[in-house]
């Protein structure tokens, strides 16, 4: 896993992977948001869904515990090796969102988590310990947290959306 020596190096990974990540969608029409194809797990909306939902849970956490609430993670009623279920409820909750608004979401999420990173000290930024909700399963550091939450699946489905748009491309041009 990527390290990073300082919470601004964290942020600019994060700006540069959501940058290219909702750079995908520019030529995803709206009314192709749900289409299901062979050999892509998820659609279009579904991906979005699932990041606008895992950057919501992060903030929530975050705002939980700042509350002085016990926090659940990664939510009431949903376990780390179960997490099906926690996805299919990211996808309904956001069903009625086009694509559009999904990376809007998307976008002020990450602006908070930037925001929220920022105001970090080191001691928060890199010591695991910082915040009982990081403790909860694994004890990491926050950055690490924020890493698997943002950067990484950014990433990840980057590849994913651009899988999609070649099965797409095959699917409807032959």
């Amino acid at each position: 896993m990527q390290a990073y020596h300082d919470q601004q190096a964290l942020i600019d990974a994060i700006q540069l992977t959501l940058n290219k990540f909702i750079a995908e969608f520019s030529d995803i029409p709206e009314n192709e948001r749900d289409l299901r194809l062979a050999g892509v797990e998820r659609t279009p909306g579904e991906m979005l869904a699932y990041n606008v939902g895992w950057t919501a849970l992060l903030l929530d956490w975050e705002r939980q515990e700042k509350a002085g609430l016990a926090v659940q993670t990664p939510a009431p009623d949903y376990k780390w090796n179960n997490l099906g279920g926690l996805y299919q409820e990211f996808y309904a909750q956001y069903a009625n969102e086009n694509l559009a608004a999904l990376q809007r979401h998307l976008i002020d999420n990450v602006a908070a988590i930037t925001k929220w990173l920022a105001t970090l000290s080191n001691a928060e930024f890199f010591d695991p310990g910082q915040r009982q909700w990081a403790n909860n399963t694994a004890q990491w550091p926050l950055w690490k947290w924020v890493h698997i939450n943002t950067v990484a699946p950014f990433r990840t489905f980057r590849t994913k959306i651009r899988k999609w748009k070649r099965v797409r491309k095959e699917t409807f041009t032959d």
